[in-house]
């Protein structure tokens, strides 16, 4: 894997143009003034409120007058119903906060007196530095943040004696410590006075004084500031927990640095995706906003690498906001500028949680998919069984469409979060690693109770459509609208329904697979074989009247044809419901597809960034290019962060997960190479990709044909894979055993490595 560096030419005018370090649990955010340095810091777990009693009594009994309704073909009334109710049905969830700023000043370095200004950032080994020269003086800033020792670390550095002042600020601060070398903040939370500490260690062979301005520091040649942040959500005594853990500072800088670096760069470095630029074009060494700014400007202009560079970078963001030990990366992975985060930075379980995860398994990113794994046993599910037992009056766990890290599941926000099917979607993550790996213990340690519960819950839930069918609800397709008409004639919009396609897709994929984990696992057989009768109760996905896959059991239109939301098509993807094998449902969701572009969809990053994952599962390399191309000059900042806008981290995520898909997809049973290439793309490489069926492979490729590929599984696995090459293509193995293509196909008795015969 080659060095990937994100260049950034001038310091951050706000600060979602900064550049993002974090080890998992905690994150900061530096800008890059000369003058005035702010780091803007974060903890996972610096989040108001706290668990909320969301007990309803009547719920159940609004659910069944919901289903009477509808039955009786009075939908209409539904939303009328609902709203009557007030809005005490739903709750609100409070936001996550951040840590605060840590300010530099820096006197005497005016912006306008700046040259050679850098601001770059290691993709590959995490860490960040900044530098500029101010009459021939050159100024370094380094900056890290270590998993390994749960440390932040920043240092200054200059080719000359230079002043430095220190201050920490932020609302909620009871009491701010400046002393020589430390700076130690005690704060809370705007909501639930939740607690926590901000710790900063300052070396340096300079003087140091204090006032009530800060700590100062003059005739300094380096300043490094190590930052722990430690909470009372995770620890019972903060005093004793940031004693404990800024001690880890006593290693050193360059013992930090190594640690980190080994760490960091080992999991970056197990997958790549290189395309390479035509001769002549190489724009690595150029600015990101350059980049994308010559890609709005030219609508004919080409940058391969930096697709590259932003598979690169989704990775990146992963890891530094979700790691073995950490929850999952919310919806700005870890990084957050005030008291309310747009959105609250919550989890958002209706895509954008499982979106942060599309790309995870096939980059070999298996630390951070065990943060959500964690999450989802050790606080959805709690929660979910809580929320199904009391409201439902059903066994298993539910999920509605927003959490947070008190385990909330309840419905929120308004009607359209009365959607229940965000623990279900979930459930995929965890059956997707199983058929990543193959492996049982961990499907029976790991996933079978969340896998479970959630089949036992729809189990308990489903109800009869009087016509021999299962019917799901009352549910929504996820905030979008539809138009029904009432018995006077009158055109209404409407959010809740019964069975939208949407539902049918994730129940039915989660009953099935709960019946294959009970084939596979015997803990429970008879559930599973009533687990996949039911599944074949419920509604066929059905064509509607414009060729379009239907949304709604029944062919609604709708207020905003151009919804950022395509739910119908998870069955596309990221699931594998709708594929080659199925071709007048693959032929429907592409008229779906084309009429929401039509009409103005994909006008959010994360939007953008499914379509660019469905077009490739189409096997459509130009309109995959093509979205990817918007994605870059229509929803991503500066610094490559995704706009949704603002900014939401998702479609970063769900970006690389595209790219991937590009080169590499595994889902219909067997290998398929270069599946959606576009001819933009016709030369590259790849290396390390997960494939399912516990394969790792690597492939280059030269004018879109593939000329050398490899296929290793740890139990030296047959491969049935599929290349761009005509039948009658001769690869021959390290052996010399010669494999022809056959019907598009290759068939492999065990791991190989192939060169295509010249």
């Amino acid at each position: 894997m080659k060095n990937y560096i994100l260049h950034l030419n001038k310091p951050a005018g706000r600060w979602d143009d900064g550049t993002p370090l974090g080890n998992g649990s905690q994150g900061m955010m530096l800008w890059g003034a000369p003058a005035a340095e702010q780091i803007t810091l974060n903890e996972e777990t610096i989040w108001s409120g706290g668990p909320m009693n969301t007990r309803q009594d009547d719920y159940r009994a609004m659910i069944d007058h919901t289903r009477k309704l509808y039955l009786e073909g009075r939908e209409w009334e539904i939303d009328p119903y609902i709203d009557s109710l007030g809005s005490d049905l739903f709750y609100r969830i409070k936001s996550y906060e951040y840590a605060g700023n840590l300010w530099a000043y820096m006197d005497g370095l005016d912006a306008a007196q700046i040259t050679d200004y850098h601001r770059d950032l290691d993709l590959t080994d995490g860490k960040a530095v900044i530098s500029f020269r101010k009459d021939g003086v050159l100024y370094t800033r380094e900056a890290f943040s270590s998993h390994v020792s749960g440390l932040q670390c920043v240092r200054f550095t200059a080719d000359e004696p230079f002043a430095l002042r220190l201050e920490f600020t932020r609302e909620c601060t009871d009491v701010l410590d400046y002393k020589e070398g430390w700076i130690v903040a005690h704060c809370h939370t705007a909501f639930g006075d939740n607690k926590f500490r901000v710790c900063v260690k300052v070396e340096t062979n300079g003087s140091q004084t204090v006032s009530e301005n800060g700590l100062c520091i003059a005739d300094a040649a380096e300043v490094i500031l190590y930052i722990g942040i430690f909470t009372g959500f995770r620890h019972d005594c903060l005093e004793s927990a940031s004693a404990a853990g800024m001690m880890k500072a006593a290693k050193g800088w360059d013992a930090l640095l190594a640690e980190h670096t080994d760490d960091f760069s080992a999991i970056m470095g197990r997958s790549d995706i290189d395309f390479t630029p035509s001769a002549g074009t190489d724009l690595s060494s150029c600015s990101a906003a350059d980049r994308l700014q010559a890609l709005k400007d030219d609508e004919n202009a080409e940058d391969p690498q930096l697709i590259s560079l932003y598979y690169q970078f989704g990775k990146y963001l992963l890891v530094a906001s979700s790691r073995e030990d950490t929850l999952p990366a919310n919806l700005q992975g870890v990084w957050s500028e005030g008291m309310n985060s747009p959105w609250n930075a919550d989890y958002h379980t209706n895509i954008n949680l499982q979106m942060n995860y599309w790309h995870a398994e096939e980059a070999g990113l298996g630390e951070s998919v065990q943060a959500l794994f964690t999450y989802m046993n050790d606080y959805l599910l709690p929660g979910g069984k809580r929320v199904a037992a009391e409201n439902y009056h059903a066994r298993g766990m539910v999920v509605h469409h927003v959490s947070d890290i008190y385990g909330f599941a309840a419905a929120a926000d308004g009607p359209w979060g009365m959607w229940p099917m965000g623990g279900a979607w979930l459930a995929f993550h965890m059956w997707e690693h199983y058929l990543y790996t193959g492996d049982k213990e961990y499907l029976k340690n790991t996933a079978y109770d969340y896998i479970r519960e959630n089949a036992l819950f729809f189990m308990d839930m489903l109800f009869e459509d009087g016509k021999g069918g299962l019917l799901s609800g009352p549910s929504t397709s996820p905030e979008n609208r539809f138009f029904v008409t009432d018995d006077a004639g009158e055109t209404k919009s409407a959010y809740i329904t019964m069975s939208p396609s949407m539902d049918t897709e994730i129940i039915g994929g989660l009953l099935r697979f709960y019946k294959e984990t009970e084939e596979i696992l015997g803990l429970h057989p008879e559930d599973g074989i009533l687990a996949g009768e039911m599944a074949d109760r419920l509604p066929p996905l059905t064509v509607g009247k414009h060729g379009q896959l239907m949304e709604w059991a029944r062919d609604y239109d709708e207020p905003e044809p151009g919804h950022r939301h395509v739910s119908h098509a998870f069955g596309l993807y990221p699931a594998a419901q709708i594929t080659r094998a199925t071709p007048e449902l693959f032929k429907a969701i592409r008229v779906t597809m084309d009429r929401r572009l039509a009409s103005g969809g994909g006008h959010t990053g994360w939007s953008r960034a499914w379509l660019i994952n469905m077009f490739a599962r189409l096997r459509d390399g130009e309109h995959t290019y093509k979205n990817i191309r918007a994605l870059f000059t229509q929803s991503t900042l500066p610094n490559l962060f995704d706009a949704h806008p603002p900014f939401q981290i998702d479609g970063n995520f769900g970006g690389a997960a595209g790219i991937g898909e590009m080169v590499l997809q595994s889902h219909e049973k067997f290998l398929s190479l270069l599946p959606a290439l576009p001819d933009k793309l016709a030369n590259g490489s790849f290396s390390g990709l997960q494939a399912r069926g516990g394969y790792t492979v690597d492939a280059s490729w030269t004018g879109g044909m593939v000329d050398t590929f490899r296929i290793y599984s740890a139990d030296n696995s047959a491969a049935d894979v599929e290349l761009p090459a005509a039948d009658g293509t001769v690869y021959i193995s390290e052996a010399g055993t010669a494999y022809t293509v056959k019907n598009g196909m290759l068939h492999l008795p065990g791991n190989a490595l192939l060169t295509k015969q010249k």
